[in-house]
């Protein structure tokens, strides 16, 4: 089929001799998606799910405190694959053997290719992530590991809070929480979520990013273009290197994926099953009425009932972190009981890459989510029926519709070019985005 833009197409004819030889490009499925989507997009049709080159500055949301630039973006993708930042480890041998892309690497869809991230104390890396376990020669109080599944850093310039309860950021849809920012003071600055976490995560992270760091690695001259109207004595620090990081992750969107291909004008990017799968998404699934937009995420939390960390075995509890709190999700931050079990709509672009699906990581099928909001049987029973999102149980796909949506999720949404983002090195020299003996055999590095 030939390649022509589709926006606002119907059905365009090529003109022959007679009326036998009128050919149809646009196919009918193409015609009802369109269709479909116009719908679910309150008349803006298919542009309205298109996202912008990632050195589209003007198009990318940011944070009017933190214009994005070009040396904002080259400095913070080698800080966030850094692994000389890992500076301020609870156990010394791990200085220098992790970074923020240790639970955010570009191979796992820019999360951590397992259940659960690990940042110091892990070891290993396999291929995309998901050999990475704890070191078992150290105390477990020393382990960074998370209590939730990383979310992705892809499409974050969408989302004005960050974390799956959303309590990072000081705007926006933070407004009027004002009072559960006790221990998040970060907030008071008046950034939005990218930016707060990057500040707050050095902190939770052991990450360590200050003038003998910008020195010794050799990170001197990049924070000076960054930042040249910032005052020497207060330019490197650990705040101008997270808005830096949030400036580059900002720039991290799927937008090469065929999805957003077919939107713009493509209509061979998508196989028949896809497009099915897409009209079942922003048709029948009312899929669109949480993930919606450019990034397929609107704003809002949600809740599925979907299990826990400590529904399995194998997840590994933290010895300071209280489960009852991270599963009540956005109510345990607002302290409101109707937001208790929400949690913020994720994007859903590169999901396979990870294989871990849900706030828990219940889920290891894109199949089986979709299975289980059609089905409707909560896995958390601890979920007040009041709280339950009112798409779930509700939407009575069919089981094609759900083989078609999964397929269009899967393959449709996948960016297959997220290591245009990496760096080809660091500045240190060292490997990335992991830098212990196990994971330098895995990535080749020695």
């Amino acid at each position: 089929m030939k390649k022509l833009p589709i926006l606002g197409a119907i059905v365009l004819l090529i003109s022959s001799c007679t009326k036998d030889d009128y050919i149809p490009i646009v196919s009918n499925l193409d015609t009802e998606l369109l269709s479909t989507l116009d719908i679910a997009s309150n008349g803006e049709g298919a542009a309205f799910f298109i996202l912008p080159e990632s050195n589209d500055y003007a198009s990318i949301p940011q944070d009017p405190l933190n214009p994005i630039t070009s040396e904002k973006v080259a400095l913070g993708r080698l800080l966030l694959h850094e692994t000389a930042t890992g500076g301020n480890p609870k156990i010394d041998e791990m200085k220098g053997t992790y970074s923020c892309a240790s639970c955010h690497q570009a191979s796992a869809g820019f999360s951590a290719g397992l259940r659960q991230g690990i940042g110091e104390c892990g070891v290993g890396f396999g291929i995309r992530g998901e050999d990475r376990v704890v070191n078992t020669n150290v105390p477990r109080d020393s382990v960074d590991i998370q209590p939730l599944r990383s979310p992705t850093l892809l499409n974050v310039a969408y989302q004005d809070v960050m974390l799956w309860n959303g309590q990072f950021g000081g705007t926006g849809t933070n407004a009027g929480t004002e009072a559960s920012w006790t221990e998040i003071q970060e907030n008071f600055l008046g950034f939005q979520g990218v930016e707060v976490q990057a500040i707050k995560g050095q902190k939770v992270h052991r990450l360590q990013i200050d003038v003998d760091f910008v020195n010794t690695f050799g990170y001197k001259n990049l924070f000076d273009a960054a930042f040249p109207d910032v005052a020497e004595s207060e330019r490197y620090t650990k705040d101008n290197a997270a808005l830096a990081i949030a400036a580059y992750e900002r720039t991290l969107l799927a937008n090469r994926s065929p999805w957003q291909d077919w939107l713009k004008g493509n209509s061979d990017a998508l196989s028949d099953t896809e497009k099915r799968g897409a009209i079942a998404f922003f048709g029948n699934g009312k899929c669109y009425e949480c993930h919606t937009g450019p990034a397929l995420n609107d704003k809002s939390f949600h809740s599925f009932g979907m299990g826990d960390f400590e529904n399995s075995n194998d997840a590994l509890l933290l010895y300071d972190v209280n489960i009852e709190n991270v599963k009540r999700g956005r109510g345990n931050f607002t302290n409101n009981p109707s937001d208790d079990y929400k949690f913020k709509t994720p994007t859903l672009y590169n999901l396979v890459d990870n294989g871990f699906y849900g706030h828990g990581g219940t889920f290891t099928s894109v199949k089986d989510v979709i299975s289980y909001k059609n089905d409707g049987t909560p896995q958390n029973t601890e979920v007040p029926a009041e709280n339950l999102a009112s798409q779930f149980g509700t939407i009575n796909l069919t089981e094609e519709e759900i083989d078609d949506m999964t397929s269009f999720i899967s393959n449709s949404l996948r960016d297959p070019e997220l290591n245009r983002y990496v760096p080809e090195s660091i500045n240190s020299g060292n490997c990335f985005p992991n830098n212990d003996d196990t994971s330098r055999a895995d990535l080749g590095c020695d």
